[in-house]
């Protein structure tokens, strides 16, 4: 009796979840628990690496640090010449007025588990409302975009990967921008591209790029590789198969990209704005050209100035006069007051002269 009621119990609650989002709360309380139990399974492993590193020969560590030097010098010069390539780009987003990102904000992330459902390609990863994550969110790694976050609890999320039966991204092919949609196939070294033309430009080798169409995954970003393509005369639509650029049965640590939000129509404000402004403050530092010639008239009119320099040339009639006449300061006035003054001043020479 019990096991009948236990029974009907756990049905009533498998079609409540699935048809239901009653219990999507408990299920976010549950993950705390959970969270306890992965992190004691994980545990072993840690463990286990902690000591292999602690025990690791002297001879592979110098010969793992020879190899990373050499990695790293790599990869130094390949960042300077990404540096200047970024530097370009940018330059060129401000010609064409381009409201985009160049660079969009990341956080690792690290996966913790799997889906047990081979029917499903699902994993688990470290990261959750907490800290910032939202439905919908990019899921990448270092070689290519692996999925998109399609659960949420606290401190835990879910994502779905680009291979689930159940997941489609537009994708461009990278070499002439033919637009498509690759679907995944429940096969992890697969995807399918659906309802591309038999006449199509696409062919093997092709490097498949998110398109950024439909506002969820950031264009750009490697997707897959065409491996196959099958034309069919008597089919309108040619059979393209592509490998998974992400290692999505390999990779440990993930990136969750942080892309613009914003609407087209909001970009499109954004960016008017930004133009007007632009705009504006070039008006603004092209207007005192003009006057510029300004300072250089305001002098002119103080060059007759140097007029009064005669004054200084009757300086020399006080030395010859007596001490008694120095002492006034009427006859300097007349000098300065009447130029004509100057004549009557020789026969007072001529009288000192002939005294």
């Amino acid at each position: 009796m019990r096991l009948l009621v236990l029974a009907v119990l756990s049905v009533a609650l498998m079609v409540v979840d699935a048809r239901f989002t009653l219990l999507k709360p408990v299920r976010s309380q549950m993950s705390l628990v959970l969270m306890e139990a992965y992190w004691i399974t994980d545990l072993p492993q840690r463990l286990w690496q902690g000591v292999a590193s602690q025990f690791g020969s002297r001879t592979e560590l110098v010969a793992e640090n020879e190899k990373l030097k050499t990695e790293n010098l790599l990869l130094q010069g390949r960042m300077q010449k990404l540096a200047a390539l970024t530097e370009q780009n940018v330059r060129l987003r401000e010609l064409l007025n381009s409201s985009a990102l160049v660079n969009e904000k990341v956080e690792v992330a690290e996966l913790i588990g799997m889906d047990p459902n081979p029917f499903t390609h699902r994993i688990l990863i470290n990261k959750g409302e907490r800290d910032g994550v939202f439905l919908g969110q990019p899921v990448l790694d270092a070689r290519g975009l692996m999925g998109q976050v399609v659960e949420l609890m606290p401190y835990t999320a879910r994502v779905l990967l680009l291979t689930d039966t159940t997941h489609s991204i537009p994708v461009q092919v990278n070499r002439n921008g033919l637009r498509a949609i690759a679907s995944g196939t429940g096969n992890p070294e697969r995807l399918e591209l659906r309802h591309v033309a038999d006449t199509a430009d696409i062919k093997e080798g092709d490097l498949l790029v998110s398109s950024g169409l439909g506002q969820r995954f950031p264009a750009g970003y490697p997707v897959a590789t065409v491996k196959e393509v099958i034309h069919d005369s008597g089919q309108p639509f040619a059979i393209v198969r592509a490998v998974p650029t992400a290692a999505l049965n390999r990779s440990r640590y993930l990136l969750l990209v942080f892309s613009d939000n914003r609407t087209p129509e909001e970009r499109a404000n954004d960016a008017a704005v930004a133009q007007e402004a632009q705009d504006r403050q070039g008006a603004e530092s092209a207007a005192p050209a003009p006057a510029a010639p300004v300072p250089a008239i305001v002098p002119k009119p103080q060059a007759p100035a140097p007029a009064t320099a005669p004054a200084p040339a009757a300086a020399p009639a006080t030395p010859a006069a007596p001490p008694a006449r120095s002492a006034t300061h009427a006859p300097a006035t007349t000098q300065h007051a009447r130029p004509a003054a100057k004549p009557p001043a020789a026969p007072a020479n001529r009288g000192e002269r002939e005294e």
